[in-house]
């Protein structure tokens, strides 16, 4: 039977594999070379760095990580020793994109913004990006695109160079991997050159890697205006988090930005789908059973009071508040790990039905491209 060690933090894994393989659960950040002696098969989350310090002289054969990052994962290593390894590309590309939209409307609220009137800047265009892209557009914003491995691939103008892209935005939004070197590299590409080339008063999000930023940088952009906000997922030396950094930024949360209930089960499936091919395991379609619904899966909103992001945020703030994340962060940041693994239900927009009081057809499109359903309208 084949031997597998994994994570205990991945959700709905318990009872996936169990029945076709001899399954071991461990604190990923505990694993250690001894746990997989006997072990042909790890599934990861980020906290396991899978490298020769890790792996050297074990039976190991195939990492999945359930996870769409990879940097934790030693490739040249894997490569050299013959391990086949996996990750989730875009398993929680929604989720990301439900985190984005939340910190948009509620700086819409607070800074009395106007997406309409504004334009977002995507640096990385992949799977999160993408989705991202989709729904500032549906927000009414202008975007803009760069990502030049992809406008090396396609050749397609609408991926600008960096610097314009920088000047042009009011929003800066990052979906990039950590790569440390070559001509791609974007360890630290938030540098102070960087943010001087940004557009003055402009807000920066991060929900890519922490190391994609340097501190110093950013907190000099922060106190010198050329940045109003920073919104930060990760940060550079978590899970310790530097207090000056937490203090500057207009929302910090967790590393959880890819955490809803979704996101979650789409990254454990399709490991446990790329297990199972490679080990012949027949569950090469599983998927969780039925997700758990959120408290109040219908939602009722006036349409009639208020503009049409007044209710956008009503909405969101329902469904997923990212000033609750913050909240928690700012009052408990040395519980940075606890927090991500204790982290509670958060279902995203599609597990939500809208019923709308004096709807009209552009907020019920607009809503229903943000992934909601929308019911005929609600009469009191």
């Amino acid at each position: 039977m084949v031997r597998v060690v994994a994570d205990d933090k991945i959700p709905f894994l318990k009872g996936a594999l169990e029945d076709v393989a001899d399954m071991t659960y461990l604190p990923g950040d505990q694993i250690t070379r001894s746990d997989l002696k006997q072990a042909d098969a790890l599934i990861t989350r980020t906290r396991t760095r899978c490298n020769r310090e890790l792996l050297e002289d074990t039976p190991v054969r195939f990492i999945a990580t359930a996870t769409i990052g990879f940097d934790h994962i030693d490739t040249n290593y894997c490569r050299e020793k013959g391990i086949r390894w996996t990750n989730a590309p875009g398993c929680n590309s929604s989720s990301v994109q439900q985190y984005l939209m939340s910190t948009l409307l509620y700086l819409t609220q607070e800074r009395k913004l106007h997406p309409g009137k504004m334009t977002l800047g995507v640096v990385g265009v992949g799977n999160v990006g993408t989705k991202v892209a989709a729904a500032a557009e549906a927000l009414g914003m202008r975007v803009l695109l760069n990502d030049p491995p992809r406008k090396r691939r396609e050749k397609d103008q609408k991926f600008l160079e960096l610097d314009q892209l920088l000047a042009a935005s009011d929003v800066l939004t990052l979906h990039v991997p950590l790569n440390k070197a070559g001509r791609d590299r974007t360890y630290e590409m938030v540098s102070r050159d960087f943010t001087r080339k940004m557009k003055q008063g402009a807000v920066l999000i991060n929900t890519s890697r922490g190391r994609v930023i340097q501190e110093d940088a950013l907190l000099e952009a922060l106190a010198s205006g050329i940045l109003a906000d920073a919104v930060l997922d990760v940060f550079p030396e978590e899970p310790v988090i530097s207090p000056a950094l937490l203090e500057a930024v207009t929302i910090g949360t967790p590393h959880i930005a890819g955490y809803s209930m979704d996101g979650k089960a789409n990254g454990t499936s399709m490991s446990v789908q790329a297990i199972s091919r490679f080990f012949n395991l027949g569950r090469d379609s599983w998927y969780p059973d039925a997700l758990p619904l959120p408290a109040s899966p219908e939602l009722l909103a006036d349409a009639s009071q208020g503009s049409i992001y007044d209710v956008l945020w009503e909405l969101f703030s329902q469904t997923y508040d990212v000033t609750r994340d913050h909240r928690n962060l700012m009052e408990h940041p040395s519980d940075f790990e606890k927090l991500r693994g204790n982290y509670p239900l958060r279902r995203e927009q599609t597990a939500y039905a809208v019923r709308l009081f004096q709807g009209y057809a552009e907020i019920r499109n607009m809503l229903e491209r943000l992934g909601f359903s929308v019911l005929s309208d609600y009469c009191a």
